[in-house]
């Protein structure tokens, strides 16, 4: 019989690496007598560490002998290294006294106490084996990040490491990069795992940090031993719904939009509450806890800075470059320095010439407080006069006017803007005639357009019929009647604003561009005035090409104000919050379709932060410089309840719901344009049917059957919350997609991606473009249309000089250059911008399968960039391509800092 044992030298330990390097009992059985040269060991170099088997070998009448590992004795040593980043605000917020004490903690070696998680229970209590803890000690610093190192002694039996646990020995927070455990001396035995995040102090709360290694598992394939940690995390992640939020905190919960007013201060400052009601419908937002205003105890008190989750703040480039050192010293110190160095506040522009000195002479600031700040962080805007002290406001030429100056008073640009501008999703097919309003006739007065064939006919100038230009559709329609109309009076009730309900028809080209061919104004009727309505059209004599021009005038103003308060806010900002909070709620960090969603969701939840803090809020720049003023957050919600649809979220469905395509499974992408050359869905679809492409890949590696779609607690239960709590307004609409396949899931998943992606890069990063010059995208309208009564004063002023009086209706000096400063800000891109499908996630790299898939979908974004820079060089289509057009770019994926006009972040991250 062979009794001598023979030894199996092993380059590092396989039990603390992969499962599938575990020893395998089936797999070492031996027959009789196995030759000894047969178990030889194939390894290439010495090691450390050996393990020895010992076979015995028996007749062929016994069983099969069994390989029977005996575990060496001494521990294996593992090596941890924690990156952890500086930051300038950490250095400046610690000091005093408990600086000192950590300065202590430092050179006694005790800073991060870590504790690594085995993925194994223990196989005799079936219970999580203990952790292995050892303090983590500061061993150097390169640049702007610090090192700290520990080293762990571990016995084999612990099994695979699935995640560490961290305390911070600090009085004050740390961000972590990264923790690399160290195993052995080669790249297969690191275990990476990926931090990015803010780690409280212990003295903040007692609960230990987790994070988990890179490894991705769907809740039925979770290891025994990280079961129960996996659902701690989710549950702290909720919290419990109570108490005021405190800014170290990292809790995810829902509240309505009831800190937008501040009735506290004054009256006619306190704003509905949206959400949780019948009459105004909306999304959710995250709740921060605070007390409740004293006049109105269902409001929300503001203050000083906006709670959300710690993580999903700023990195310290983006303030730097945006957040806290820009747009609040718009507020701080631009805005005061322009309301005194212009005192009117309704005081408007004398001279277009006026207005083309904002960007050759610009305004001068008194000096305020943090102007200086502004003037290094955003030269674009605040600059110092060369011969001065002085800083001035001078604004860079947007790329619309420097291309063309005139451009803007054109219809082929009016028209072609609609396609090809800052707002391409509001144009829609005309499908019938007459055109009917749907709103009460009885309160609203008579509801038939006067768009009628006939003037329709009459402005194509008999070239076809108007029932067959529908049939052939080749009549385009704006429509911002029954969604304004109820609020025409109460907007005239304000100061310096106006407002009607429109329509405007287009007539679609032999050279597929839009040709604008009649404008509708409404005023409904009121107890004391009848209805008023008029179409204008073009004319040949003077008074009618100005109404004309006024009337763009309005049209654009509506354009304007609805881009920004629906296409914009409310589809994109407003209605993905839930989507973050849902998903950090529902889906643990190892779920593989939370790190399918993360990189999208980045700095969503401050910039929304933000937005209702200076934005949207009452008194605020939408208020005080759009038409709507204290209606305009009112107005989003009329708007979600009409218009909004998950379902028609996705671009496909939008184009189909608008007429602008039909489903033609002939065609690329399964739909047929109604209008060719359409550039905002030419590249839309190209993005989206990427996205698509990419998510299919990753679903479909993960879920190989329904039942496992199905059978995903977390994910049924994140998507049910998005439905019932995030969009709780909406829970019982039969238009929710179901989640049953994975075919649902990829459309459910493409939706949330293309809408923090490619939809708000179409919606966002154009808006100095196209509005930096304000009379081509006029934010308010501040006059009524001079023949609504012809009896006034006004009527008389414009028929003796009628440029007069379209300045008049633009917006106040005020108002155009406040706006001006925010969208140079909004249009603009950090430096730590991350583009979609720039960058795969580390978790991604570590799957060679996902890895694959990703590289073929950033391939595509990289084609898609020739694609669309072709596109924009073809003389045929012309509605991106022409003399002094701006080239449609809004969808090219990539980007370099500042206001391009491209580029699509993988977020909304501005």
């Amino acid at each position: 019989m062979l009794k001598s044992p023979i030894s199996f030298p092993q380059s590092r330990p396989p039990s603390l690496l992969s499962p599938s390097n575990y020893p395998s009992t089936s797999a070492l059985r031996v027959p009789p007598c196995l030759p000894r040269r047969h178990l030889a060991p194939r390894h290439s170099r010495p090691s450390r560490l050996r393990y020895t088997y010992k076979i015995k070998c028996q007749s062929e009448s016994e069983l099969p002998g069994v390989v029977i590992p005996t575990m060496p004795v001494e521990p294996i040593t593992v090596k941890a290294v924690v990156t952890i980043q500086s930051t300038i605000r950490g250095m400046f917020a610690h000091m005093g006294i408990t600086r000192g004490l950590d300065d202590i903690g430092d050179l006694l070696g005790k800073t991060l106490l870590l504790k690594l998680v085995s993925v194994e229970l223990d196989p005799e209590t079936k219970k999580e084996k203990e952790t292995i803890s050892e303090y983590a000690h500061r061993a150097g610093q390169e640049g702007d990040e610090a090192r700290y190192e520990g080293t762990f002694k571990i016995s084999p039996k612990f099994g695979q490491i699935g995640a560490v646990l961290v305390e911070n020995e600090h009085h004050k927070e740390m961000f972590v990069k990264n923790i690399v455990l160290f195993t052995g001396d080669d790249e297969a035995s690191t275990i990476n795992v990926d931090c990015e995040s803010w780690i409280h102090s212990k003295f903040d709360n007692k609960n230990k940090r987790i994070f988990f290694t890179r490894k991705s598992y769907l809740p039925s394939q979770t290891p025994g031993g990280l079961l129960k940690l996996r659902e701690k995390e989710l549950e702290y992640l909720r919290g419990d719904g109570s108490g005021t939020r405190k800014c170290f905190e990292r809790i995810y919960d829902y509240d309505v939009y009831n800190d937008l007013g501040n009735p506290d201060s004054k009256d006619d400052m306190a704003r509905p509450v949206l959400g949780g009601s019948k009459k105004y419908p909306y999304p959710r937002r995250c709740r921060t806890g605070r007390a409740r205003t004293k006049k109105d105890p269902l409001s929300e008190k503001r203050a000083s800075g906006v709670y959300i989750p710690r993580d999903e703040q700023f990195s310290e480039v983006k303030n730097m470059t945006f957040s806290a050192k820009t747009l609040r010293s718009v507020f701080h110190a631009i805005v005061p320095s322009i309301e005194s160095a212009i005192i009117d506040t309704k005081l408007g522009f004398p001279y277009f010439t006026a207005i083309d000195s904002l960007f050759n002479e610009g305004v001068p600031l008194p000096e305020q407080e943090g102007l200086s700040l502004f003037q290094t962080l955003v030269p674009r805007i605040v600059k110092a006069l060369a011969t001065t002290t002085d800083n001035v406001l001078l604004f860079e030429t947007p790329e619309m006017i420097e291309r063309d100056k005139f451009s803007w008073f054109r219809d082929e640009e009016f028209s072609r803007q609609t396609l090809a501008g800052l707002n391409p999703l509001s144009i829609q097919l005309l499908t019938e005639l007459p055109i009917v309003s749907k709103l009460d006739p009885s309160v609203y007065g008579s509801p038939e357009s006067l768009i009628t064939p006939e003037l329709i006919e009459r402005e194509i100038k008999g070239a076809i019929t108007a029932q067959e230009a529908v049939k052939q559709k080749r009549l385009f329609m704006l429509d911002y009647h029954d969604i304004f109309l109820p609020y025409v009076h109460k907007v005239r009730e304000l100061s310096d604003t106006t407002l009607y309900g429109s329509r405007t028809v287009f007539y679609l080209t032999d050279d597929g561009t839009l040709m604008p061919i009649a404008i509708e104004l409404t005023r409904p009727k009121s107890p004391t005035k009848p209805q008023w309505k008029k179409v204008y059209t073009h004319c040949w004599n003077a008074t009618g090409a100005w109404l004309w021009k006024l009337a763009k005038a309005h049209v654009c103003a509506h354009d304007a104000g609805y881009h920004q308060l629906v296409s914009h806010w409310l589809r994109t900002h407003c209605c993905t919050e839930p989507y973050i909070i849902a998903s950090n709620r529902q889906l643990s960090a190892m779920h593989p379709i939370y790190k399918l969603l993360h990189p999208h969701f980045r700095y969503t939840m401050e910039i929304n932060a933000l937005a209702r803090e200076y934005l949207i809020n009452a008194g605020g720049i939408i208020e005080t410089s759009f038409f709507p003023g204290m209606y305009s957050s009112e107005l989003s919600s009329v708007a979600y309840d009409k218009v909004w649809r998950f379902d028609m979220e996705a671009l496909p469905a939008d184009l189909i719901r608008r007429g602008m395509a039909v489903e033609d499974v002939r065609e690329e992408y399964g739909l047929k344009l109604t209008i060719e050359d359409y550039p905002y869905a030419n590249d839309g679809l190209l993005i989206w049917s990427s996205i698509k492409q990419w998510v299919s890949d990753y679903v479909n590696h993960y879920y190989a059957t329904a039942d496992d779609v199905v059978e995903d607690k977390e994910l049924q239960q994140w998507w049910l919350e998005i439905r019932t709590k995030g969009h709780a307004d909406k829970k019982d609409e039969p238009w929710w997609p179901k989640l049953k396949t994975q075919n649902d899931l990829i459309h459910i998943l493409t939706t949330i991606i293309w809408v923090s992606s490619g939809h708000h890069a179409a919606v966002n990063f154009g808006q100095y473009h196209y509005a930096g010059y304000f009379p081509n995208r006029p934010t308010i309208a501040r006059k009524n249309m001079p023949d609504e009564d012809e009896t006034l004063e006004d009527f008389a002023k414009f028929w003796k000089k009628p440029e007069r009086a379209l300045l008049k209706t633009f917006p106040s000096q005020i108002q155009a250059t406040v706006v001006m400063s925010i969208l140079d800000i909004l249009s603009s891109h950090s430096p730590d911008e991350e583009y979609i499908g720039a960058e795969p996630e580390p978790a991604w790299q570590t799957d060679p399968v996902i890895n694959a898939a990703f590289e073929r979908f950033s391939g595509k974004m990289k084609e898609i960039e020739g694609i669309i820079d072709a596109r924009n060089a073809d003389p045929n289509l012309m509605n991106r391509c022409g003399a002094g057009i701006v080239p449609y770019e809004l969808l090219k994926p990539y980007s370099e800092p500042g206001v391009t006009g491209m580029g699509i972040p993988n977020s909304i991250s501005i």
